[in-house]
């Protein structure tokens, strides 16, 4: 399934794959197309995919690079967990924990970060940067560490130091900024024009958004070709819930695996719910808030993606609901002691 174009999500105008993400058209935010698979037996691709390396890239047929670079971190492929105690306390027949702690730098983020470091490199840049509040930062400096690639990021000055130890360990310059997340981000995205830098969250984030869709490849596959009936993510930005539906959708529209797709959740912190609290009063755009929880990671107050994660949740039968900071701690506490899983705030 080669990548084709980027497309606006909003008004569909198309345009080469190269660093840019917002239309010039509509300003709407642009994604990754690619060419149909129309015709490829289902099975071969199954076989295509677990003859490839343990990492993310096996689905390197669904992404817009094709081969990771030399030195690439081994990411993705991480542990889906039957959490059977965890799912009697809830009063879930069948639940499954996915830990993406088994990535290199412990979160997620490492397969975003991976997919459009690798693109930025094919797009000939040497320097990598972010706006971040800890975990991007973190696989930031490691992924560009190992690619032997300086590295800049740019934080919240009020950033809990502990959340970016990792970052200046692995040689990349920490930039304190005044101000919350949002206004960083609106920093970086002005010196994206400014200097030739790859921001992997900014110039090349329909790249980056990319990469979160290998999460849900993973769970098809470890749950043998099949779709759950109910997800959860964690919705900061919503790239992450959003890239999860279009994966399946993918994947179905090429027949690796068939039925609806599941009912699509996503769980915000009360302190920073614009998403949460646009689904509740049954709006379509999230009015954006100023974020005070301690789930820094999710605190995003404007986020890019929520009208599309609200139409997500909404055409699945899906929700997106807000747990407060003691609730976040409750829940921390209820998954170690029953799964032996610890987690961070954001989940």
């Amino acid at each position: 399934m080669p990548p084709k174009s980027l497309k606006c999500k909003e008004c569909q105008e198309e345009y080469p794959l190269e660093a840019i993400y917002a239309c010039s058209r509509c300003f709407g935010p642009l994604e990754v197309s690619y060419e149909a698979l129309d015709g490829r037996d289902p099975e071969e691709l199954k076989r295509r995919i677990q003859a490839g390396s343990n990492t993310l890239w096996r689905y390197a047929d669904f992404l817009p690079v094709q081969r990771p670079p030399e030195g690439a971190l081994p990411t993705g492929m991480t542990p889906l967990i039957k959490a059977d105690r965890l799912g009697r306390e809830l009063g879930i027949d069948e639940l499954w924990i996915k830990s993406e702690t088994a990535n290199p730098t412990h979160s997620f983020k490492d397969r975003v970060v991976a997919v459009a470091m690798a693109r930025g490199l094919e797009l000939g840049f040497t320097t990598f940067a972010c706006a971040s509040t800890g975990n991007l930062a973190n696989a930031v400096a490691a992924h560009a560490a190992a690619a032997g690639a300086p590295a800049w990021v740019f934080i919240p000055a009020d950033l809990e130091r502990e959340k970016i130890t990792a970052t200046a360990i692995h040689g990349a310059r920490v930039i304190g900024v005044k101000g919350n997340y949002d206004q960083v981000n609106r920093m970086c995205s002005e010196l994206a024009h400014e200097r030739d830098w790859a921001f992997v969250n900014v110039n090349l984030r329909p790249y980056y958004a990319e990469g979160s869709k290998t999460l849900a490849y993973e769970i098809a596959e470890q749950l043998d070709w099949r779709l759950p009936n109910h997800l959860v993510a964690p919705v900061a930005s919503g790239s992450l819930h959003t890239r999860m539906g279009k994966a399946f959708d993918e994947w179905r529209d090429c027949g690796l695996v068939s039925g609806p797709l599941p009912a699509m959740h996503g769980a915000q912190a009360a302190g920073c719910s614009p998403v949460a609290t646009a689904f509740e009063e049954g709006a379509d755009f999230c009015r954006p808030v100023k974020p005070d929880t301690i789930a820094r990671s999710l605190a995003i107050g404007d986020p890019a993606d929520g009208p599309f994660a609200l139409e997500l949740a909404r055409r699945t039968g899906g929700a997106i609901e807000s747990a407060t900071d003691d609730e976040i701690r409750e829940g921390i506490s209820l998954l170690a002691k029953t799964t032996g899983v610890f987690t961070e705030t954001a989940g």
